[in-house]
């Protein structure tokens, strides 16, 4: 059965370093990638050649155009214009390198500024360890595809250096249990997934810590929509009683001013009618309620 090769990646403007990358495995694949990164003319045919060696001399002389149309069916009508010139797969090749790619020092930058970006990398609060590892590796892959080696073992140690607190105990058990510097990212990342993923089962197995907190949240707000059973007149009483006074010449008490007392010989009982001392405090009202009396007497203790 015959094999009909894929048609090559098309490079339309964006993305080169991934274009890159698939159109080289592609020419590999096809043995056309020597002509593209050596140009080198096959040798002439010796004297009275075989049939053999005629064909092998014809494909060698060929491999160069096949490059060329693989290079030209494998990018954009407009990137095409910019190729169609050249003559052979090596200087397309080029080209297109120099263009998307730019220079040796603005590629240098590049790489500069990705590594810059991954040593700044840290995991977030929101972050699960998947995301994590995915955002470490999207800048690993960038230096990478500039042509920079990058080892996967700088990319666990990064990963490893970098996790929240509450990571600690299995980074502890798996340094106990094996050398890190030997563990893969796919087996770093799956063991803390797993973990992440216990904890999780965990609350939703035993959610009364989120229920603790909801409720402590509800009793805040509840407590914030009553009103006090003491008058808002006596909110600055109740905000001097927090600090100490001089004695007050009325009760001798030090915790209220003057002007605050309750026991002001010129202030009137709207109970009782008589002068010295409020109607919360008054001891005079006729048949009082037993909860009455104990919330007069708890005002009283207000000043203490």
């Amino acid at each position: 059965m015959s094999f009909t090769a894929p048609p090559p990646p098309v490079f339309a403007g964006e993305n080169y370093h991934i274009w890159v990358v698939k159109m080289k495995t592609y020419l590999q694949a096809q043995d056309l990638w020597s002509v593209v990164e050596n140009d080198i003319e096959p040798p002439p045919l010796r004297a009275n050649p075989t049939i053999a060696q005629i064909r092998q001399h014809a494909e060698e002389s060929t491999k160069k155009h096949k490059a060329l149309a693989c290079l030209q069916n494998g990018v954009s009508d407009v990137i095409f214009t910019r190729i169609m010139a050249c003559s052979t797969p090596k200087e397309a090749w080029e080209r297109l390198k120099e263009e998307f790619m730019g220079s040796d020092k603005t590629r240098q930058q590049q790489v500069i500024n990705l590594r810059r970006d991954f040593e700044n990398l840290k995991m977030k609060e929101s972050e699960s360890i998947k995301q994590y590892s995915d955002r470490i590796m999207a800048t690993v892959n960038s230096i990478r595809l500039l042509g920079e080696d990058f080892s996967d073992s700088r990319v666990v140690e990064k990963v490893i250096t970098t996790l929240l607190e509450r990571f600690e105990s299995k980074i502890s058990l798996l340094e106990d249990s094996r050398d890190l510097p030997t563990i893969s990212l796919s087996e770093l990342v799956n063991s803390l997934y797993a973990l992440e993923q216990r904890r999780a089962n965990r609350q939703e197995d035993h959610p009364e810590g989120a229920f603790q907190a909801k409720a402590k949240e509800n009793s805040s707000s509840s407590h914030k929509g009553k009103k006090p059973w003491l008058d808002k007149r006596d909110k600055p009483r109740r905000d001097s009683g927090k600090r100490k006074f001089p004695p007050c010449v009325h009760c001798k008490k030090t915790t209220h001013s003057e002007k605050f007392c309750w026991f002001r010989p010129d202030i009137q009982c709207r109970s009782c009618k008589q002068f010295g001392h409020v109607e919360k405090v008054c001891k005079n009202k006729p048949k009082a309620p037993a909860q009455q009396q104990i919330q007069a007497q708890a005002v009283e203790d207000l000043q203490v």
